[in-house]
């Protein structure tokens, strides 16, 4: 167990609807009570008509920063390959102050092969963007400390992925938060190997949020996760009609279990 209270977040998929209709939603979500909004970071939708109404991510994550006031806002996650990573974290700086201090920055090495293709970044392989995100890690860590002004606090970077040989040892070095995919028995299986990477590197591994990707109704498998230290618990809902059901039903959970 963990002592962190629990979170819900809710990633607002940019797909297939107009940006009106994103802009209801994410106000909506602040409503509702979640903690934290996530869009992703893609240029074209990953499920239903492939070629359908899309929008980018970080252009939205700045004017979700202008729009809220409350829940923290993030990309779930930035592919690391789209963006130089002085340059990120400079949007990154840049979102966090217009936000007044609520950006999550999120990162991965990057997967959806058609982003890549149409938008002409090189694709590669899976093992070469994860050693690129290796590298990039630490360019965006030392592009964040020269900023003039400097962030308005240290910006939580959240790694997604559950790779056991190379992402969850960057998540050791590298994360304040942890994404994670699967059942609890994955979960339990990938937490025991991060906390083998912190072991490496000398990382207390209760210093990483572990977040969870989770969806249907909190008593299905919320308290099996939050036994495993899981305490940050996102939902995902896509256009062109947000469904924020299953948002409320896990908000009303995390207000039952936090007291």
């Amino acid at each position: 167990m963990t002592s962190r209270p629990v979170r819900i977040g809710v990633q607002i998929q940019p797909q297939h609807a107009d940006y009106a209709t994103i802009r209801r939603a994410a106000a909506e979500a602040e409503d509702i009570g979640a903690d934290i909004l996530f869009n992703w970071d893609h240029f074209y939708p990953l499920y239903g008509e492939p070629d359908g109404l899309h929008f980018e991510c970080w252009t939205m994550l700045a004017a979700w920063a202008e729009q809220t006031t409350r829940a923290e806002i993030g990309a779930l996650v930035t592919c690391n390959s789209y963006r130089n990573p002085e340059l990120l974290a400079d949007m990154a700086r840049t979102v966090d102050h217009i936000g007044g201090g609520r950006l999550i920055l999120g990162i991965g090495s990057g997967w959806f092969e058609k982003d890549y293709d149409e938008y002409g970044y090189e694709f590669g392989t899976a093992g070469g963007r994860l050693d690129k995100l290796a590298e990039d890690l630490p360019r965006i860590e030392s592009r964040l400390s020269k900023l003039n002004p400097a962030p308005t606090r240290k910006i939580p970077t959240l790694i997604g992925g559950g790779g056991e040989k190379k992402t969850l040892k960057l998540v050791a070095k590298h994360a304040d938060i942890w994404h994670s995919f699967g059942d609890a028995e994955t979960v339990e299986r990938k937490t025991g190997i991060l906390r083998e990477h912190c072991a490496t590197v000398g990382r207390d591994p209760s210093e990483i949020e572990i977040s969870a990707g989770v969806g249907g109704k909190p008593a299905d498998k919320g308290q099996a996760l939050l036994d495993l230290g899981v305490t940050m618990f996102t939902v995902g809902t896509g256009g062109p009609d947000y469904d924020f059901s299953e948002l409320r039903d896990w908000v009303a959970w995390r207000d039952q279990v936090n007291g």
